[in-house]
């Protein structure tokens, strides 16, 4: 038996084969494999007569699969040349039935490529055809693809307007959402209503609302009355996007009331709201084509500003009686570190370091150690994966936040007090004035847990600090002895007195002048960060009191 590589085109199915010549096989399992890592086991095949050609006897699916991949190959060069008409096809074959998947397999295209794609439906007209004559860029049109009719229009206007300048890509993206200001057009309610404050440009021409929070307030009561008009009027279904989310249009097919389509209402940040009335999702025209029945939408029992009323009442009450209970709040704050919400943003000190060489003295020196066999006590106590490289953000329960404060709530305050430790030592930003504040606090000795390594002999480069650290390791006579020799000379002379080598008496416990606590410089030079930060919290450092701190934890 031979192992050869054959092209596709010298091979044919065998007569012989157990899975016959004529009937396609189903490639719906091996397909995908296929696809992403290529033909793994060979085929068996047979010289049918010519030295090129050969006939299967076994692994026609194989086979297939391979034909089914080249054949995607070669449809990427079918592709049209510009999106736009890219767009014209894919929507086309939307609407014949196809999904976004099926159009990414069928032209070699990733899934995120193809509905990039039919974004582009959500672009006026116009402003594809400026895309597809290229007097727009990529980066601008897929910001304004996030953009409503309405602020397509507003872009348009300032692109024929001779006197002013449309924003283009980074500074589109502004235009549309970084503003706080809301023009009173946008409202849906009667601004003779409004409680809160409007102010005016110096022409008057244009209002805007003061208070954004207060704008919001009235705009959404205004849209859930809205929401209760369109379900008086017969609409079954009435959806209100996120505030942000967008509409897009190759995702839905037009249905009308008595067919059962939907009022679908976008809100954009800036105050902005589309309605979208007699529109089915893709999916649920394809379950009626079939045949198949649509659940219909429950009604909720309550509507949005209800749940709202119960949601805010319920918080305030809870925040209130929280207030007096601060060992549930720390177990509560210590469950938000660790498991993370929305209003909660807290990072990982992730100790990047400037070259492999300075990583590998932090991995491997003692108070990595310590530190990580507490973590790994915690991690045990926790339930956690022991694997798991931080506690912070280590928890991946089906039950979130919620799941890891009952947890809590059973463990002792010393054991809530030791997991506080490791997540704030996680997140304790080095570099950062609080290191110098907590050093003399905690009485950190550096001498007691770093010991010198080349990782930071070798950095040392500047003639002048190299001086100042010979002498401060093997004394001032030594350092002028040797004040012309070179910097290799006395980085080995600095070792051999760390080390007791050579016939050099061992220097213990050295600390550069930079490390210690309090810091302290070689050169009247400036430029030692661990010096500028320890100035600026000097005054504080000698008002803070360890006992105290204890007693309180």
């Amino acid at each position: 038996m031979e192992l050869k590589h054959i092209d596709l085109a010298n091979l044919s199915v065998s007569t012989a084969n157990m899975r016959g010549v004529k009937k396609v096989p189903d490639l719906t399992n091996i397909l995908p494999s296929v696809r992403a890592r290529g033909v793994l086991v060979p085929l068996i095949v047979r010289a049918n007569g010519s030295p090129d050609t050969y006939e299967i006897v076994a692994g026609k699916r194989r086979y297939y699969a391979a034909l089914a991949v080249a054949e995607e190959g070669e449809n990427i060069a079918r592709l049209d040349p510009d999106e736009v008409t890219r767009w014209e096809t894919f929507t086309r074959l939307i609407r014949e039935g196809r999904s976004p998947e099926d159009i990414a397999l069928t032209f070699g295209l990733a899934e995120v490529q193809v509905k990039r794609t039919l974004a582009l439906g959500n672009l006026l007209p116009r402003i594809r055809n400026l895309y597809r004559h290229e007097q727009i860029d990529a980066v601008t049109v897929r910001h304004l693809t996030l953009a409503s009719k309405a602020q397509q229009r507003d872009w348009l206007a300032l692109v024929d307007d001779p006197e002013q300048r449309a924003p283009v890509g980074q500074q589109l993206k502004a235009w549309l959402f970084g503003g706080t200001s809301i023009l009173c057009d946008t409202a849906l309610f009667d601004l003779a209503d409004y409680k809160g404050e409007i102010v005016s440009d110096l022409f008057g021409d244009e209002r805007y609302f003061a208070n954004i929070e207060t704008f919001w307030t009235a705009q959404e009561a205004a849209i859930a009355a809205r929401v209760e008009a369109y379900r008086e009027a017969g609409w079954g279904e009435v959806v209100v996007l996120e505030r942000g989310d967008y509409f897009h249009s190759w995702e839905h097919e037009r249905r009308s009331k008595k067919q059962g389509g939907k009022v679908i209402i976008g809100v954009g940040h800036r105050g902005d709201v589309t309605f979208h009335e007699g529109y089915i999702t893709a999916k649920e025209a394809r379950k009626l084509e079939r045949g198949e029945a649509v659940e219909k939408p429950i009604r909720p029992e309550v509507s949005a500003p209800i749940q709202n009323y119960v949601d805010l009442h319920r918080h305030a009450a809870v925040r209130a009686d929280l207030a007096s209970r601060p060992s549930l709040a720390l177990r509560l704050m210590v469950a938000h570190v660790i498991a993370g919400l929305p209003l909660w943003n807290v990072r990982i000190e992730t100790q990047r370091a400037a070259s492999d060489a300075i990583a590998e003295s932090v991995e491997n020196s003692a108070s990595e150690a310590v530190f990580d066999e507490k973590r790994r006590a915690v991690l045990a106590l926790l339930g956690f994966d022991p694997e798991t490289p931080t506690v912070t953000g280590g928890y991946d329960g089906e039950r979130g936040v919620a799941g890891l404060f009952v947890r809590l709530i059973a463990l002792p305050d010393p054991a809530v007090m030791d997991i506080l430790a490791i997540v704030m030592g996680e997140t304790l930003e080095a570099g950062s004035a609080l290191i110098e504040l907590l050093g003399p606090v905690l009485g950190t000795d550096m001498a007691k847990v770093w010991h010198s390594d080349d990782a930071l002999l070798d950095l040392i480069r500047d003639r002048e600090v190299l001086q100042h650290v010979l002498a401060d390791v093997a004394g001032e006579s030594v350092s002028q002895a040797n004040e012309a020799a070179t910097g290799k000379v006395k980085r080995t002379i600095i070792r051999d007195c760390l080390n007791g080598e050579n016939g050099r008496a061992k220097v213990g416990n050295w600390v550069p002048k930079w490390m210690a606590f309090p810091p302290a410089a070689y050169t009247g030079r400036g430029g030692v960060a661990t010096v500028s930060r320890a100035a600026k919290v000097a005054e504080l450092a000698g008002s803070t009191e360890p006992e105290p701190l204890r007693r309180a934890a």
